[in-house]
């Protein structure tokens, strides 16, 4: 490979380091209010989950108000510049999604952290780990940020923060409509696992779809199903809420630490293991208890 070629090949990612770099520096030297507030969190219509899970869908102080935590490193400068202006000006509602051990969100994260701790006003409202390594499944005992800096934390990990909060998609009113069951099982694949069609072949046999269909074609398939095989999280949560059983084959450390566990399998041996799925009744009406419960202290503690 020529230098020319490899220099090409890398600029793309050093620009991308450049502009996240840029962007935390100035959010640092500017100064910090409270005059309004926004929601951050990855706002990504081509991902269900990221998308849904952010509490200014569902609560109409915060309509509108959304910000997508990636657009800090945008090649678009006017997208930099407001990114920088709406963390600087706004008290922050950070979530939900898997933001915290992973990689991709530690700049932003780590950022937060040090403006909470010089009194900005930071929510972090259903976020969780994600840390994408094995060895940590069902062991991580800590966050990459020091959560007890923030004025207000709940997380959809228990026994990780003062407050319990799953995500805070459940309150979506498509949950409240119900259908009529017509598989046993089915399963969900995040969408990267449709590329390996080794693992899609031996699961050929159930009715099938993916994280990255519409919202409504996602739970319909769910409310159908009697028992979700799935590696995504928000389609294990979702079904959950529906009360379906559930088995996961886990990507992350985000499928462990959920208030109720579900079953747990590889791709290989999820069959020997169908026998000690289960569902849990309530689920919907007690997540949604919580979420209303922390939106008012929420509410209360940025002054809305």
């Amino acid at each position: 490979m020529s230098p020319k070629k490899n220099l090409i090949e890398y600029l793309p990612v050093i620009g991308r380091k450049y502009r996240k770099r840029e962007a935390i520096n100035r959010v640092l030297k500017t100064p910090q209010t409270n005059i309004g507030v926004v929601n951050t969190h990855r706002v990504d219509p081509t991902n269900i989950g990221d998308f849904y899970c952010g509490p200014h869908h569902y609560f109409d102080e915060l309509k509108g108000k959304s910000l997508d935590i990636f657009d800090y490193k945008r090649e678009d400068k006017a997208v930099r510049d407001q990114w920088v202006k709406s963390i600087a000006e706004n008290a922050l509602i950070v979530g939900g999604g898997g933001l915290l051990n992973r990689p991709g969100f530690n700049l932003q994260m780590r950022l937060f952290e040090r403006l909470a701790d010089q009194g900005k006003k930071i929510v972090l409202w259903g976020v969780g780990h994600n840390a994408k390594s094995p060895s940590q499944y069902g062991k991580l005992g800590n966050y990459n940020i020091d959560v007890s800096k923030f004025g207000l934390v709940g997380t959809r990990d228990v026994g990780f923060a003062e407050h319990w909060v799953p995500c805070v998609s459940c309150m979506h009113p498509i949950f409240d409509e119900e259908a009529e069951t017509k598989n046993e099982i089915g399963v969900i694949f995040h969408k990267k696992t449709l590329r390996d069609q080794n693992t899609v072949d031996k699961f050929k046999e159930f009715p099938s779809v993916a994280n990255s269909d519409d919202f409504e074609n996602v739970v319909q398939f769910i409310k159908e199903t009697d028992t979700i095989l799935t590696d995504s999280y928000h389609a294990m949560y979702w079904s959950m809420l529906l009360g379906k059983k559930v088995m996961v084959f886990p990507n992350s450390t985000k499928f462990y630490n959920f208030k109720y566990q579900p079953v747990i399998a590889s791709f290989d041996d999820f069959r020997s293991k169908l026998g000690q799925v289960q569902s849990y009744s309530g689920l919907l009406e007690e997540c949604r208890e919580v979420n209303k419960d922390f939106a008012q202290k929420t509410f209360d503690y940025i002054g809305l």
